[in-house]
């Protein structure tokens, strides 16, 4: 019997694989690392020198957040691509989580923009690895039809969800008490111990993790690694001759994914190697693509507009206690871990008459818009004084417009893709993300507190106007789509 039909069968973890548990840890560690430093990076960038912070101006700090949360889902692609031509899914993930810890390091230990340059390129880079591999892992536990599949990755997204939730609370904790770099330190430490369990276990994972799908011949390999040292140093000298710096980054990373995610598209449908009916999957997934882009642009300004709002207009007076500013990020948890199964019930139970994909679409996007329209009357309050019940309110919408739009995206590209692009598809997907993310950091850089009221009502009524668009055109989405749902 092979090591991989041994993994399947196994049920030493409450009847899945003991692998699961493996997986579970590093993808928890890895969230509560991530979310955690994200929760403490945008004001550790903008807060004053003798506040511990960078002193950076609040547009730019928030424009580097949204680049940094882009270049993370840019890194996503990358990863897939290396795992399914060089090094296969369970070692990309590997050198990954070793790749994100060294940044965490860097971040705790180098002082000022350096620790900042080499910390968030190296978290991004292995965020993005670990993110496209982990779930792909977990599929290959698991052999065709196993009853157990859809109950394994329930498993897994709750360790997403709890690592998403306890990172923030402690790393703000520690940065509030004793200061920024110890924030970081508790996010290295995190990590190191995802590491940990995972290297102890990886022999619980089977071959099928680690084959390498579609192999790169061995003539094209030094080309590969040639391209990539080249992508590098260009990357380095733009960034040393201050052509790349951080005022600019969120416009760079913006149209640097715009002009990916086009050549992605073009190079889909000019090929020879899709049906008719494929090309039309592939064009009806351009405006679902663009409304994605959209949602995120919105629904990551959690971590930029939201982060300042909460430091500079949130009342987060708890009994004389002053609620640290990341704590905010564990709200949008929580949501997930109670509603998701409950929105994920509620669509099997409507079965052929849940609403199309498009129309899920639809609801994500305007439900966005009417989430940054939820903050229009608490404008004018003054300094901290909006009340914090509110924010969790708005932060509800947020999430119930996530839960209609964010996993039914990465569902639609699989089922709209051609056989001989089902990666790029995903990659696709995750590139929509991207733009939106960076896009997220670049609005963000709009945002003052004098001027709140027109940059909520102007966000807001444009991802409902996107929505409305969206709606209109669902007929014709739909003829694209050529029976799929």
């Amino acid at each position: 019997m092979s090591t991989s039909t041994e993994v399947q069968q196994d049920t030493r973890f409450f009847g899945h694989p003991r692998g699961l548990a493996n997986l579970f840890g590093v993808e928890m560690w890895e969230r509560f690392s991530y979310y955690g430093m994200l929760g403490i990076l945008p004001i550790y960038l903008y807060y004053k020198v003798e506040q511990g912070g960078l002193g950076l101006a609040q547009e730019s700090a928030l424009g580097i957040v949204g680049a940094y949360g882009g270049l993370v889902y840019l890194s996503a692609v990358i990863g897939a691509w290396v795992a399914d031509r060089l090094l296969g899914s369970e070692r990309t993930l590997f050198y990954s989580a070793v790749l994100i810890m060294i940044g965490h390091i860097s971040l705790a230990l180098l002082p000022g923009l350096a620790g900042i340059g080499v910390g968030l390129v190296c978290v991004a880079v292995g965020s993005g690895g670990l993110k496209s591999n982990a779930t792909a892992i977990v599929g290959t536990l698991y052999a065709e039809g196993d009853e157990r599949r859809d109950a394994g990755f329930t498993i897994f997204y709750m360790g997403v969800n709890l690592g998403g939730f306890v990172g923030p609370l402690l790393t703000g904790l520690a940065q509030s008490e004793v200061g920024f770099h110890l924030g970081f330190g508790l996010a290295a430490i995190g990590m190191a111990l995802g590491l940990g369990q995972y290297t102890i276990g990886r022999k619980n994972l089977g071959e099928k993790a680690k084959e390498v799908p579609n192999p790169l011949p061995s003539s094209q390999r030094l080309l590969a690694v040639g391209a990539a040292v080249v992508l590098v140093a260009v990357v380095l000298a733009l960034v040393l001759t201050g052509v790349v710096h951080p005022g600019n980054l969120a416009d760079v990373v913006v149209w640097v994914v715009a002009a990916i995610s086009v050549v992605y598209f073009l190079v889909i449908l000019t090929s020879s190697k899709i049906t008719g009916v494929e090309r039309s999957r592939v064009l009806s997934f351009i405006p679902m693509f663009l409304a994605s882009a959209v949602f995120f642009s919105l629904y990551q300004q959690q971590f930029t507009v939201v982060a300042a709002y909460t430091d500079q207009r949130l009342d987060r007076d708890l009994f004389g206690w002053v609620m640290p500013v990341s704590w905010v990020s564990s709200i949008n948890p929580v949501f997930i871990i109670v509603f998701a199964p409950i929105l994920a019930a509620l669509w099997t139970k409507l079965g052929e008459r849940q609403p199309s994909t498009p129309m899920k679409f639809v609801l994500g996007t305007v439900l966005m818009g009417v989430a940054f329209l939820l903050f229009l009357p608490m404008v004018g309050s003054g300094k901290n004084a909006s009340p914090l019940l509110a924010l969790v309110g708005i932060l509800f919408v947020f999430t119930i417009a996530e839960l209609c739009l964010s996993p039914v995206g990465l569902s639609l590209s699989t089922k709209l893709a051609p056989e001989a692009f089902r990666t790029q598809m995903v990659a696709l997907n995750f590139l929509s993300i991207s733009l939106g993310t960076a896009m997220s950091g670049k609005l963000a850089e709009y945002y003052t507190v004098d001027d709140e009221g027109a940059y909520f009502s102007t966000v807001g009524l444009v991802a409902i106007g996107v929505g409305v668009l969206l709606f209109l055109g669902i007929p014709f989405i739909r003829r694209l789509m050529k029976g799929v749902h």
